[in-house]
This record gives C-alpha cells, structure tokens and sequence, in this order.
C-alpha cells in the first residue's frame, strides 16, 4: 500500500504536499504534532481500494454478522463539538484503514442483495456468480444488511474498471469532513501551543476583522517572537496590506473628475462640499465645479446648491447622461469637477442604470463607504458598486464608528485605494488624509467589553467551517 509521511511548518504546507504527491484522490489517514510541525500520513483511493480486494475473503464471514462491525471514535460526526473530534480524529492508520474497508464491504453485500428484491425475473437470481476479491462491484446504498443474505448475491459489475458512483460521493464527502475538521483541529492546536497567536487572533476579533483576514496574516507570522515584537509584526503587515494615496499628491490637490457613489447616507455630499473647499482653498473657488446627479432626494440639489454659495461655487444639476455630458465639457477646464450621485440600496435595480450614466471618459469613480457599518454590509456595497480598475474609497464617520476594524478590512480585502476619511459634519474641516499607521493603531484599540464581543472558549465556533467562498482577492503580504 502507498502510504506516505509529509512534514511540513503548518497543517496547510502538509495537505498541499499530500496533494501534490497525490493529486484530487488524496486521503488523509493520521496527523499529529511534532517538533518541527505537523506530520500528515496519507495514501490514495487507490490504494485503499487495492487493499480491499486483498482482504476481501478474510473479512467476508464479518460482514455476514447481524450486526455491522464498529470502529468507536474513528467517525467523525458533523454536528459533533470539536473536542470530541479531537478524540474521535486521533484514531490510527489501521483503525482508519479498517473502518473504510469494512464499510466498502458492507455497502457491496446490501448492493448485492438488491437484485434479489426484483423477484423471480431477476436473470441475476437464476445465474448466481461466485464472489471474486479482484471484482468491483456495483454499489447502491440499502438501509440494513440482512443476515439471511448469502455471498451468492454479491454480483460482478459488468464494467470492472469502473469505480462506482455511490462509493466515490461517499469517499468525497469523508475526505472533505475529514480535511474540514482536520484543519480546524490543527489551527486549534497550534492557537493553544502559542498562546500568542490565540491572544491576537482574540485582539483581531474583538476590533471587528474578519476571522478570513485575521488568519490569513496570522498564519504567516514568525513563531519565536515574543508578545511585543508579534504584535508590531501584525500592525506593520496590516500597514503594508492598507493602500492610501500617501505616496501620492491629496485627491483635492491632484484634481481630476470625480463621481461620489456608494448607498443611502453616507455622506456623499456632504464630502463632495468638503473636497470642493479644500480644492477652493488650494487653488481658489474658480477651480472647482459641483453637479448632481441626485433627482430623487428631496432638497438634494438645494443642499450641494448652499455648500456651493459657501465656498463660493455654482453647483449645477444634470437629469441623464446626455446633459451630465454637456455639463463635463462646459467645466472641462477646471482643475476638480466633483459629481454627487443619488444613494442606492446595493440591490437597487436602479443602480445599475445610475452606474451605466457615469460610464464617460475621464469620469473617476469614488466609492464612500461609511466607516461605522457592519462587515457583511460593506463587503455586500463595495461588490454591488465595484468598477472597472483601481476601485478608490473615501471612509466617512469616523466619528461615530465604534471599531474600524470592519472597515479596514474590507478595503484590505477588497483592495481599495483609500483617498481619505471625514471625522465630523464640518466642512471643509473634518477631513483627514489616509495615515495607514494612524488608522490601523486605531482600529486596533480596546473598547471596553461588549456583548459582540467574543471570549477565548468561543474562538472554536469561528473556525468550524472553511471560508474559501469569502470574497478576497489576494492574500495579504506578510
């Protein structure tokens, strides 16, 4: 039997080297700690299925018994707690190996006896053949094996090459719980054999990231720091990961066309207004231009309208495309033209048509995400509103925020460009330029206890699924 070793730093680096040895039909016997990380033994379907045909005529008179054999605490049950699974996984080569070959065995003898539920007919019933252990049977699946079954029931599939469906799902669906629990298992593991990591992986929670996020950087932190030197390693990696334009020129400086889109109060103009006072001041009011796109809120243009006659700027109102257009090329030479657009629901089937008139060149599009909302919802708007190309975002509420962190992680995730964030209703004041450093330390702060906030014996809940289906572009870079 082709059975292996791998070792690898973490359980993920161990799987990819099964699979890679392996390829799709990778089955994953034993794991277990060791000094240099974790040993991973695995084999192949193959394999399994060879060793069965070798051992079939010594376990026959086994599955003959009234009562089907048990392996306790080599099952893996999916609503079972994850302590018990730690027991239940801990199971040996052999006893895994048996377990499998038993039920293969049992499920071929309840096959078998199908063909004799058909009565008289059956041309299988009158030509009984003789069970052979190189022979791969049809398997279907039956609720209970009869004892009164003889062998001379079990037939030969008339495509011996073949495996059969029923017992390839099965073998999927074992090996996906298995790898399912086998990594949440590992990840538990090593959070208690470092409590360092367990204590940041609380700390990143408690500031509202995302459990995806806060494992991805996690994984790939050094494991011979102490607290400190950890904890300045996973501020400086969220740094790195946060793209501001603090490289850059301040948008109101650089200028451009900008269209403010995102959903319903944001603030999109009231940061329009903003950023039109803060280009006024820099280049005076002649360089700037307002227009709304805004028709269905009440008093919308009035509001930009008395921004406007503030900072010394006619704030114009366009009803489609066409005059939007009109618009853009009588204001072309300013050097920052500002396009406050209507907040739509993400799911509003009248944002794609508002999204289809800013589809002009030289048109930027800048999403305003409130800083204040929940994860699920920012990752929800910045899909229902993501353009084409650098997707760039202006974070508002900073001051009624209670944790960043939600925020923070979607424009990480998602990749944005962060122009700048807005802190109060003060225009132009309450605006602030995109200090990657500043905001991270900030996200990261104690709050004070919450009852949203989780406790160390709840970190297991957050990892009893696998996240592949979170929206993440790339992963952070450590």
């Amino acid at each position: 039997m082709n059975i292996q070793r791998f070792n690898a730093p973490t359980a993920r680096e161990a799987l990819a080297k099964a699979r890679l040895a392996f390829g799709d039909g990778t089955l994953i016997l034993s794991n277990r700690p060791t000094a240099d990380g974790i040993e991973v033994v695995a084999t192949t379907e193959d394999a399994l299925l060879t060793l069965d045909r070798t051992h079939t005529t010594a376990l026959r008179g086994r599955i003959d018994a009234s009562e089907p054999p048990k392996f306790p605490g080599s099952v893996v049950e999916p609503n079972s707690k994850i302590e018990d699974d730690m027991a239940q996984l801990s199971m040996s080569t052999l006893s895994f190996q048996d377990y499998v070959r038993e039920r293969m065995l049992r499920r071929r003898h309840e096959a078998a006896a199908e063909p004799l539920k058909a009565g008289p007919q059956s041309s299988l019933r009158s030509k009984p053949v003789s069970p052979s252990p190189t022979a791969k049977p049809d398997i279907a699946p039956a609720p209970k094996v009869m004892p009164s079954r003889k062998p001379e029931a079990a037939h030969v599939s008339a495509s011996h090459g073949a495996m059969p469906k029923g017992l390839m799902d099965e073998l999927s669906n074992m090996r996906e719980l298995i790898e399912e629990r086998f990594n949440t298992l590992t990840w538990l593991g090593q959070a208690r054999q470092h409590p360092i990591t367990s204590s940041l992986m609380l700390k990143f929670l408690r500031a509202g990231y995302s459990p995806l996020l806060a494992r991805a950087i996690l994984e790939k932190m050094p494991q011979d720091s102490n607290a400190a030197e950890s904890m300045q390693w996973v501020l400086e990696t969220l740094e790195r990961n946060l793209k501001t334009d603090s490289d850059s020129r301040p948008i109101y400086e650089e200028g451009g066309t900008y269209a403010l889109v995102g959903s319903t109060g944001v603030g999109k103009t009231t940061t329009a207004a903003k950023l039109a006072g803060l280009c006024a001041q820099t280049h005076g009011a002649a360089s700037v231009g307002l227009v709304t796109l805004d028709t269905y809120r009440v008093g919308a243009h009035e509001q930009l309208r008395s921004y406007g006659r503030m900072l010394g700027v006619v704030a114009h109102q366009a009803h489609d495309r066409a005059a939007l257009q009109d618009l853009l090329g009588l204001l072309g030479n300013k050097k920052m033209i500002l396009i406050d657009t209507t907040g739509f629901a993400p799911h509003d089937a009248r944002l794609r048509d508002m999204m289809d008139v800013l589809e002009l060149p030289n048109v930027n599009r800048l999403l305003v995400l409130n800083a204040g909302c929940q994860g699920d919802t920012l990752d929800d708007i910045v899909t229902s509103f993501k353009s084409g190309g650098i997707q760039q975002t202006i974070l508002t509420k900073l001051d009624e925020a209670v944790k960043l962190g939600p925020a923070i992680d979607a424009t990480i995730r998602h990749q944005l460009r962060l122009r700048g964030v807005t802190n109060g209703q003060k225009v132009p004041e309450d605006w602030d330029s995109a200090n990657a450093s500043r905001l991270i330390r900030t996200s990261m702060r104690t709050h004070g206890k919450s009852a949203f906030e989780p406790k160390t014996m709840d970190l297991g809940f957050f990892f009893t699924q696998s996240s592949g289906n979170t929206s993440m572009q790339d992963a952070p870079n450590a």
